[in-house]
């Protein structure tokens, strides 16, 4: 079973959207929200089975232009 986590961005000044649409082209989301307060964005994934989830994020959704600070939330059990 694959690992769901929540990924907070915080985007460089006027990057928001761009950052958004890039990371819908990678397409490793599940959904992506705007949100209020210390960060932009909250993006979840769902790390494929086997994946090393550091690794993953470092790879898939790091790299791209604009993110300036991230916070990760790993989850355990869905109710």
């Amino acid at each position: 079973m694959s690992t769901c986590v929540f990924v907070q961005i915080r985007c460089k000044p006027g990057t928001t959207y761009k950052v958004a649409e890039n990371i819908a082209l990678e397409e490793v989301h599940s959904e992506i929200y705007s949100t209020s307060g210390e960060y932009d964005l909250i993006v979840k994934m769902y790390i494929p089975d086997g994946e090393d989830t550091g690794k993953y994020l470092n790879e898939h959704l790091f790299p791209i232009d604009g993110i300036e600070r991230t916070l990760t939330t790993m989850t355990f059990k869905a109710f």
